[in-house]
């Protein structure tokens, strides 16, 4: 009895210490690690609109971003923190790739930016729910988070609503473009972050596979252009990207006007129980093109703290370029 007590005691000890460094990585904004939060509100920005090494990065289009941003903010458009523009290259072609890594040192440098930069990235987050809109500018918020985080910027975040949640709330905005002083970037990418298709091949049935992409496209209901055959990759579990959001609608449009991340317990509760509660185990997160797999990859790896997460960049349609097999 007493030793089963003693298992019962050594058991809640370790859960409770995976839950603080999930915790550690959502509220800490002073680690080793992390000096900001993954994932900040409006009046958090707000109030530290002149905190020390603070870039506010909008990837919001340049006409968007000239008719109105939060103050201070530069402007970077979220395509160029990749190649290959969804929806402007053939099918065949990989959408939503990582650049190479001297053009996207160059880029960060030009956009100002350091190492030790405190990095909020603004993007749109409303629009019609239908992709390619609301849902996919969202997503591309993460999209260039995980870019930098690839690159070897420690302390990046993303501000929780995007542009659209901060103009909602009343806050002031600016029509001053800003010109970031150019550096050079002297980071380091993190290899580790990326999965081949190789390596998700020989991982199914070692690691845990996570498919990001909604319901009904996982279980085979619907198809998308860019990987036209029902399913998903052999033992991959389901964690639909926009069930990580509140979206808060427009009623008389059905629009949304902005979106947001569900709250800490909620997520953790969520993904616990598509991937489990072992922050060391190895998850393989992948979507359609690589969109809702970098939203899965940065509320896995910086908001939950789980310690062993990769994308597999080129996702469900590289894995049907390659004529690899989709199961229902």
């Amino acid at each position: 009895m007493a030793k089963k007590v003693l298992m019962a005691t050594l058991a809640l000890l370790v859960f409770s210490m995976m839950i603080s460094q999930g915790l550690a990585r959502f509220y800490c904004e002073s680690s080793g690690f992390r000096r900001i939060r993954p994932i900040v509100s409006t009046e958090w920005l707000e109030e530290n609109l002149d905190l020390e090494n603070l870039v506010i990065l909008d990837v919001r289009s340049s006409d968007a971003y000239n008719a109105g941003h939060i103050p201070g903010a530069i402007n970077v458009p979220e395509a160029e923190w990749y190649v290959n523009d969804p929806f402007t290259v053939p099918l065949d072609v990989l959408w939503i790739e990582f650049p190479p890594v001297d053009d996207l040192f160059k880029l960060i440098g030009d956009a100002g930016i350091t190492r030790y930069s405190l990095v909020v990235v603004v993007g749109a987050t409303s629009g019609p729910l239908m992709p390619p809109f609301a849902l996919y500018s969202t997503a591309g918020i993460t999209r260039v988070a995980i870019t930098l985080l690839y690159a070897g910027v420690e302390n990046v975040a993303i501000l929780d609503g995007g542009h659209d949640k901060w103009v909602s709330d009343g806050k002031l905005t600016d029509t001053f473009p800003v010109t970031p002083t150019p550096v050079t970037y002297g980071g380091r990418v993190d290899k580790n972050m990326l999965a081949s298709a190789e390596y998700v091949e020989r991982k199914i049935g070692e690691s845990i596979i996570v498919d990001a992409r909604d319901g009904i496209v996982y279980d085979g209901t619907l198809t998308e252009d860019w990987a036209p055959v029902p399913g998903h990759i052999e033992t991959a579990r389901n964690l639909p990207t926009p069930e990580l959001w509140n979206i808060e609608m427009d009623e008389g449009t059905g629009n949304a006007v902005y979106i947001t991340y569900k709250d800490f317990w909620t997520l953790w509760s969520m993904v616990g129980s598509v991937v489990g509660w072992n922050w060391f185990k190895e998850i393989i997160v992948y979507c359609g093109v690589g969109g809702y797999a970098s939203t899965a990859y940065f509320v896995l790896s910086e908001v939950l703290g789980y310690r062993n997460v990769r994308i597999y960049d080129g996702s469900a349609q590289e894995w049907y370029l390659l004529g690899n097999e989709f199961v229902t």
